[in-house]
C-alpha cells in the first residue's frame, strides 16, 4: 500500500496569507494615497526636528512624474489590490474541470511571483531613498516594504515549484527591468540639497549644515528667495492665530526659514509670527516661550494646536486652512 504524501500546511494556507498581507498593504497605501490626493497630513509620530512620514509625502519621490504627478502610493495601492485578486481568484472561482483549475492556479502563481519580485525591488529602492536621500523615518513606507518582501517569500515557499532555476531566472529579469524602469522614472529628480534660489520651477530639497556661528540677532542668513506661493502663505499665516517659536542657534529653525525664503519670512517677522526663545538674543522672549510650554524648536502653534519640528509648507497650508497656490519651491 502506497501512503499518500500530505500537503505541507504552508501550501494550504499560502494563498489566504498572501491575500491577507496584500490586503494590509492596500489599506496602508490607500490611506497614504487619500491623504496625498486631498492634501491631508498622515498620522505619524516623529521626534521634534526629525523628518517623518509627511516629509516623505512632500518629497518629489512621492509622486510619479510620467503619470502627471500622481501619488506613488496610488500605484502601490493598485499593485496590492492586484496581488489580492491573483491570490484569491483560484479560491473564490473554480472552473468546471480540473485542467482549467490547474492552469488558473499555475498562471496566477507566476503572476504573483512576477508582481512580488517587482514590488520587492521597487521597495528596496525606496528604502534606499528613505535612508540616504530623504533621511526620514516613515513607518508606512517601512511597513509596505515588509509587506512586499513577505509576499515574495510566501510566493516562493507557498507551492512546489517544478523548476527552481526558472524562479531565479525570472527574478533576475524582472528585477533588472524593475530597477531600470525605476531609475528612469526618477531620473529627473534632483537629490541634492540647496542653499540658493531655484529657477527650474520644480521643488528642491533643503538641507542645512551650519559651518559658522549663528548671529544672536538673526541666526544664519537666509539664502533662498520666495516665490508667489511662499509669500501668499506667509500673508495668510499673518491673518491667523499662528506662532512659530524658535531659537537663533537652532539649525532646524533655519531650515524652516529656508523653506519660506527671505521675502516670505520677512512677512512673518513683521507680523510677529516668529517668537525668539533664546534669552541671549536681543529679540529673546523666554518668558513667552515658557508660558507656551515650548520644549523644542521650532514649534508651531496654529489655532491652539502645537506642531513640533520643521513643517513643509504644504503641511502648514493644510493645518492653517490656506487655499491659495501651492507650487512651493522647496521641501525638506
Amino acid at each position: 500500500m502506497i501512503r499518500r504524501r500530505s500537503t505541507p500546511w504552508i501550501h494550504k494556507w499560502s494563498r489566504p496569507l498572501i491575500g491577507a498581507i496584500a490586503g494590509l498593504g492596500a489599506l496602508t497605501t490607500g490611506y497614504i494615497a487619500i491623504e496625498k490626493l486631498t492634501g491631508g497630513a498622515a498620522a505619524c509620530v516623529a521626534e521634534a526636528g526629525a523628518k517623518g512620514c509627511n516629509d516623505v509625502l512632500s518629497s518629489p519621490w512621492a509622486t510619479i512624474p510620467i503619470f502627471g504627478g500622481q501619488p506613488l502610493a496610488l500605484f502601490g495601492f493598485l499593485a496590492y489590490v492586484s496581488m489580492v485578486i491573483l491570490a484569491v481568484t483560484p479560491l473564490a472561482w473554480k472552473p468546471g474541470d480540473k485542467n482549467s483549475l490547474k492552469q488558473l492556479e499555475n498562471s496566477t502563481w507566476w503572476l504573483l511571483l512576477v508582481g512580488a519580485i517587482a514590488m520587492s525591488v521597487f521597495s528596496g529602492y525606496l528604502m534606499y531613498l528613505l535612508a540616504f536621500q530623504i533621511q526620514a523615518v516613515c513607518y508606512y513606507c517601512i511597513a509596505s516594504a515588509l509587506f512586499s518582501v513577505s509576499l515574495l517569500v510566501l510566493t516562493i515557499i507557498g507551492r512546489s515549484w517544478e523548476d527552481i532555476g526558472q524562479i531565479f531566472f525570472t527574478a533576475i529579469i524582472v528585477g533588472m527591468v524593475t530597477l531600470i524602469g525605476t531609475l528612469g522614472v526618477y531620473a529627473g529628480v534632483n537629490p541634492s540639497g540647496v542653499t540658493s534660489d531655484s529657477t527650474s520651477g520644480e521643488s528642491r530639497k533643503i538641507n542645512f549644515t551650519p559651518t559658522e556661528q549663528p548671529n544672536p540677532a538673526f541666526g544664519w542668513e537666509i539664502t533662498t528667495t520666495s516665490g508667489e506661493a511662499e509669500i501668499a502663505l506667509a500673508r495668510h499665516l499673518a491673518t491667523t492665530d499662528a506662532k512659530e517659536y524658535v531659537a537663533y542657534w537652532c539649525p532646524h529653525c533655519h531650515e524652516q526659514k529656508q523653506l519660506f525664503g527671505k521675502e516670505a519670512y520677512q512677512i512673518l517677522e513683521e507680523n510677529q509670527i516668529m517668537v525668539e526663545c533664546a534669552a541671549e538674543s536681543p529679540k529673546g522672549q523666554p518668558e513667552v516661550c515658557k508660558a507656551a510650554n515650548i520644549t523644542g524648536f521650532p514649534t508651531w502653534i496654529i489655532n491652539g494646536t502645537p506642531y513640533s519640528g520643521v513643517q513643509n509648507l504644504d503641511q502648514l497650508a493644510k493645518i492653517s486652512g490656506y487655499t491659495g497656490a501651492k507650487n512651493f519651491k522647496y521641501f525638506r
